[in-house]
């Protein structure tokens, strides 16, 4: 299941819709990576974040507290509306269709058991989750399987950091829209979402074992390691990789680069694997010509 952890946390952060488990995971002492982009008269700090952790995790330390209280605003990856009724909304208008198969038979036979067994447990009636396309069905059904690791998009880092700046008064604005994030899984071949969606259907154990591994490495500010877990789980799919990566890499680089004609200092927090390996938006930045550098 390595293709899951990474993708169905920002999932997470969409819907915000899984019940973390009620006892903390124990937390190392955490330094995630902090990056640095300048030029004479504008900072922007690229922090990579997990969109969804474990409850009472902690991860900051006085290196982050200082780059973020320097900054004049705040940039994710989308602001998304408090309430996630109005997100699931706009997923049903998006990823519904008529005269789609069964979502059973979307799924390979050795799978459809557990498919079952998972869609009785959302609550949400089988006849509604036919309607949906492949992409959708998945993303309305992996809160349940969040919700067994123990992981909450309250608990992450973007919802902290929101209500931090949003109580300090400061701007809060998004490389994305919610409408275009969604689009991009919309935009998938049916292949790659049915990928997506027998994700969600593997085993259990090695799903909390592939998430502690990329949360230790985040933790730890280890680029290495954060890039090979977006690699693994990747690999499976590199339709997935395109869209929900590479692309979404180069939009930013741009717009980091126009962000440097603006004065002022800036907090851009993403996914850290956008910010690690060959492709990642750090090594696109240098690829530019832009000097990036590694302040944690």
């Amino acid at each position: 299941m390595r293709i899951f952890s990474a993708w169905a946390c920002l999932v997470a952060l969409l819907l915000s819709a899984c019940a973390p488990a009620a006892r903390p995971d124990a937390s190392p002492a955490a330094r995630p990576a902090l990056w640095k982009l300048a030029d004479a008269d504008t900072t922007i700090y690229l922090f990579g974040t997990i969109h969804a952790l474990p409850p009472g995790y902690k991860w900051r330390d006085a290196t982050l507290d200082a780059a973020f209280a320097s900054a004049d605003a705040l940039v994710v990856e989308a602001v998304l509306d408090r309430d996630p009724a109005k997100t699931s909304a706009l997923l049903v208008g998006l990823g519904r269709t008529a005269g789609l198969p069964p979502l059973a038979e979307r799924v390979p036979a050795g799978k459809r058991e557990a498919l079952s067994t998972l869609m009785a447990r959302s609550k949400l009636p089988t006849a509604f989750l036919d309607g949906m396309e492949t992409w959708s069905a998945a993303l309305l059904l992996v809160g349940v399987t969040l919700g067994d690791l123990g992981i909450g998009a309250e608990e992450g880092v973007e919802r902290r950091l929101e209500a931090e700046f949003g109580a300090a008064g400061k701007p809060i604005e998004g490389l994305e829209t919610p409408e275009q994030q969604l689009g991009y899984f919309d935009a998938l071949p049916e292949p790659a979402q049915r990928d997506f969606l027998a994700t969600l259907l593997d085993d259990p154990e090695q799903s909390r074992a592939d998430f502690q591994r990329m949360l230790a490495s985040w933790s730890k500010g280890d680029e290495a390691g954060i890039a090979q877990s977006f690699d693994e789980e990747i690999e499976l799919s590199p339709q997935l990789r395109e869209v929900l990566l590479d692309r979404r890499n180069a939009a930013w680089t741009e717009w980091l680069a126009r962000r440097l004609d603006k004065p002022g200092t800036v907090l851009v927090a993403v996914g850290a694997g956008h910010l690690a390996g060959p492709g990642s938006v750090v090594a696109l930045l240098k690829a530019k010509g832009l000097t990036v550098e590694r302040v944690q």
